[in-house]
Order: structure tokens, then C-alpha cells, then sequence
């Protein structure tokens, strides 16, 4: 016990000293990595706080997809950091942004500290009524039943948020394809990793997604492990990002909150309400939804870092 508490002193230490290197570091790219070191520390906090499912996306997506975005983000800025190098906060700016901090810290500490002993919670009535869904893990049944109106919306958002992004682009280019990530073609340790990784990737993200009905995973865990392998496949230059007017990328963006939507509606007729799974249904029902709700998060994350298209369509 007195080791378990040393590792999570020490892993309090290192997340504390890495977000202060994030914060205090002045290039861009270095306050990248920082970010996914830090991304990559707080899994580890969410594995300790028994909260897997949350840690799988927090180095899914806080660590993985998120860096990515970044670091592209940091790669396209250069060429205007020396341009802006002399533009800096004065001091009195700093010290009312260092305070703001340190008020929203202070209140953020005490609504944690100043919770009641035991904190309020509604897991009993979820593991009570869990048995309905015909799921063994609660966190799915939270997102994909009691939820589910929440979670249906959360998908569309991430499909406006790419609409978004390709609204970036020039007229002349729409309808094109994204800028590969990478100026030449990788020959080195990226080339075979994006060659060796995806087929074992692959196949982690199915099995991810599979078991997200009864232990910790789903369609959001899998679905980031398989645009993850997508990702890597792109930056290594083996294939090129498709063009946003292809048929089969569009139909995958819009799969998982359109056969949601559509499970809905149905609920309306066999459940008697929307979003609501017949009596001894929802088990097949939510992994259905969840198969489509995967290959929508794996098309979508990809193309969200890809950015807007900058060349123009293919004859």
C-alpha cells in the first residue's frame, strides 16, 4: 500500500511539472509534447481512479488524436513566429491571467474539497436498472441509454465540427483533397510503423469497440484507435487523405448519427418513446449502433486533422 501511494505521489509530481512546463515553455512545438506527455500522464490518474474507460480515451484522444492536431497546428505556425516573435504579454496582462488561473484553481479545489462524505451519486440507480439494457458495462449503458439523447447529439457536433473545417477551404478547391501531412514521402522508422501497426491497430479497435458492451471500451475507444492507425498510414505518406466528395468517406461520416437518429425513431414505435430499446432487444440494438457509431468516429477524427482540402479535384 505505502508503494502505491509513493507512485501516486510521484505521478501527481509529474503531471503538476509538466503542466507548468506546458505552460511556461515558449515554442509551440515544445508546449506540444508537453501537452501529450501531460495527456498521456492523466490516463494513468483515470487507470488509478478505476475509471479505464476514461483513460482509454484520454490517451485516445488527449494524447493521441489531439497531439496530432497540434503539433500540425505548431508546423504550419513557424513561418509566422518570427514575424510575431517581439509581440509579448506585458506584465500587467500576465499577472490578470496568472490570477484568473489561480481563481478558477481555487474554486475548482474547493467544490472537490467541500464535497459531502460520500459525494452524491446516481450509481445505484444505474446498476439497478443495467440489467434492462442487457449490458455489463455501465459506462455504455450511461452513454447509450440514459443518455443517449446527449450522446446522439455529441456525434452530430463532431460531423458539423468537419463541416466547419472544410468550409476553410478556397471555392476552387472544394470538393478536393486535404495536403498530405508530410512534405516527402517517409522511407524511415514512420514508414514501418505505419506498415506494421494498422493490421495489429485494426484489430484492437474492433476488439476495443466489441467488448465496450460488458467491460471497459465502445464505439469512441475504438473508433480513435482506428482513425489513429488511419492517421499514421497518411502521415507516412503509404496513402493520400480521399477527397471530401467521395461518396464512401461521406456515408461513413454521417452512418453513426444517422442509423442513431433512425434507432430513435424506431423506439417510437416498438418502445413507446425516443431513443427507448424494446424488452429484450437493447443488447443488439446498442452494439448496432455503436458498429456504425465506430467507422463514423475512425472517418471523422482523421479528417478533422487532415484539414480543409487544398487541392483541387482529380479529372
Amino acid at each position: 500500500m505505502i508503494i502505491i501511494q509513493v507512485l501516486d505521489i510521484v505521478l501527481a509530481a509529474l503531471i503538476l511539472t509538466m503542466a507548468t512546463w506546458t505552460i511556461a515553455v515558449r515554442e509551440p512545438f515544445s508546449a506540444t509534447v508537453g501537452y501529450v506527455a501531460y495527456g498521456l500522464l492523466l490516463s494513468l490518474v483515470w487507470v488509478r481512479l478505476f475509471a479505464v474507460d476514461v483513460a482509454l480515451t484520454e490517451a485516445a484522444i488527449g494524447g493521441g488524436v489531439t497531439g496530432v492536431l497540434l503539433i500540425s497546428a505548431a508546423v504550419r505556425l513557424r513561418r509566422t513566429l518570427a514575424s510575431g516573435a517581439h509581440e509579448r504579454l506585458g506584465a500587467r496582462y500576465r499577472l490578470v491571467a496568472g490570477a484568473l488561473c489561480a481563481v478558477i484553481a481555487t474554486g475548482l479545489a474547493a467544490g472537490v474539497l467541500l464535497l459531502p462524505n460520500p459525494p452524491p451519486s446516481l450509481a445505484p440507480q444505474a446498476i439497478e436498472s443495467l440489467a434492462k439494457t442487457g449490458l455489463g458495462n455501465p459506462i455504455t449503458a450511461v452513454l447509450i441509454a440514459y443518455r443517449a439523447f446527449d450522446t446522439l447529439l455529441e456525434k452530430v457536433v463532431l460531423v458539423l465540427a468537419l463541416v466547419g473545417v472544410w468550409s476553410l477551404a478556397p471555392d476552387r478547391y472544394w470538393g478536393g483533397a486535404p495536403s498530405p501531412p508530410c512534405a516527402v514521402r517517409s522511407n524511415g522508422p514512420l514508414s514501418f510503423l505505419a506498415q506494421v501497426l494498422p493490421p495489429l491497430g485494426i484489430l484492437i479497435g474492433i476488439h476495443i469497440f466489441w467488448v465496450g458492451a460488458d467491460d471497459p471500451g465502445g464505439a469512441f475507444q475504438g473508433g480513435a484507435i482506428l482513425a489513429a492507425m488511419w492517421m499514421i498510414v497518411m502521415m507516412a505518406r503509404i496513402t493520400d487523405a480521399p477527397e471530401i466528395d467521395t461518396r464512401w468517406l461521406r456515408l461513413s461520416l454521417v452512418s453513426g448519427p444517422a442509423v442513431f437518429l433512425a434507432a430513435g425513431v424506431l423506439g417510437c414505435v416498438l418502445a413507446g418513446g425516443f431513443l427507448a430499446y424494446p424488452a429484450g432487444f437493447a443488447k443488439p440494438i446498442i452494439l448496432f449502433i455503436e458498429a456504425f457509431m465506430t467507422l463514423s468516429i475512425a472517418a471523422t477524427l482523421p479528417m478533422l486533422v487532415a484539414g480543409p482540402p487544398d487541392r483541387a479535384t482529380r479529372p
